[in-house]
């Protein structure tokens, strides 16, 4: 319809929203000067016209911004990006469902004095199963949670090994993981989060684009830094700080980084100190991807990529 108008475009706003990614490839591949604009600044902006709230006015505001150079490009993710997106966040669904069925089965159970206890995930259905045996109406009851259980065990597998030979395929992943604490699911996360290394000028900046740097509040004599922003994306922000814990406490393998950590929990304590490893891994991560190089162990010779 755009091309059909005979007009030329300088360049074409759109608001990010949940069709953006797939608008934004189809007018692109059309040849049109498309750009992916942030949602809630274009809000702010359009907010302060005095005028009522409609399609027509805010069409007319985003089109005026875009005109004047007003507004803030997002970075829209390429298509493999975003396969690996939907792997991760479905391999998460069916992890958050199978712990939330689990956990309902032992919360039930408990009410009748039936306690399931420490037991491997192999041996939990046993588990269930022994504690109700003798019991015809809460077997009959089980029976389902637990069939879906199995297929919810079944499939999440599934999942996993496609996130296993993703990351087992890929160089860049492999290379990741080469840093203490990082394993396929941190790394994997890592890449499809990004997509494009080259969308940060500075690997300082990632760890406050996931959210991992503290909040500045600055007023006449008040200047202080605040806890960290959360803004960004929040399932790298965690695989960041589930990564940082295992470095802290379960990596045995001495190096500088877990020095450093160390050193901050120390003076911190141990909370502040993982915040921080976190956002100092995001910027190991990205400066291993800028210069193509593994995660090395002695600080001297690993200067350039804690800058």
């Amino acid at each position: 319809m755009l091309n059909s108008a005979g007009l030329e475009y300088e360049r074409i706003g759109l608001e990010a929203g949940p069709l953006s990614q797939w608008l934004v490839n189809g007018l692109a591949e059309a040849g049109l000067p498309v750009i992916c604009v942030e949602t809630r600044h274009m809000k702010a902006v359009l907010k302060a016209q005095q005028v009522n709230k409609s399609d027509r006015n805010d069409a007319r505001g985003i089109a005026q911004m875009m005109r004047v150079g007003l507004y803030k490009p997002v970075h829209v993710k390429t298509l493999a990006s975003q396969q690996e997106r939907m792997l991760l966040t479905t391999r998460k669904l069916l992890r958050d469902k199978l712990q939330d069925m689990e956990n309902e089965l032992r919360g039930t159970l408990r009410n009748f004095g039936l306690k399931v206890g420490v037991v491997s995930p192999g041996r939990f259905e046993a588990r269930i199963r022994e504690l109700v045996a003798g019991h015809l109406r809460l077997e009959m009851i089980v029976t389902p949670l637990l069939a879906v259980r199995r297929v919810l065990r079944e499939q999440l597998a599934k999942l996993h090994k496609m996130v296993l030979d993703q990351v087992r395929g890929d160089k860049l992943c492999r290379r990741l993981m080469t840093v203490p604490g990082v394993g396929p699911v941190v790394a994997l996360t890592f890449r499809a989060t990004v997509d494009q290394a080259q969308r940060f000028a500075r690997s300082k900046t990632v760890g406050a684009h996931f959210g991992l740097a503290p909040r500045r509040f600055q007023s006449g004599e008040m200047d202080y830094d605040g806890r960290v922003s959360k803004c960004g994306d929040a399932m790298m922000r965690t695989a960041l700080y589930e990564a940082a814990q295992v470095l802290l406490t379960r990596t045995q393998k001495w190096s500088w980084l877990k020095a450093w950590a160390i050193q901050v929990a120390r003076r911190r304590g141990a909370k502040k100190a993982i915040v921080a490893l976190a956002r100092r891994l995001a910027v190991v991560m990205h400066r291993m991807w800028i210069d193509g190089t593994e995660f090395r162990w002695r600080k001297e010779t690993n200067a350039a990529a804690a800058a």
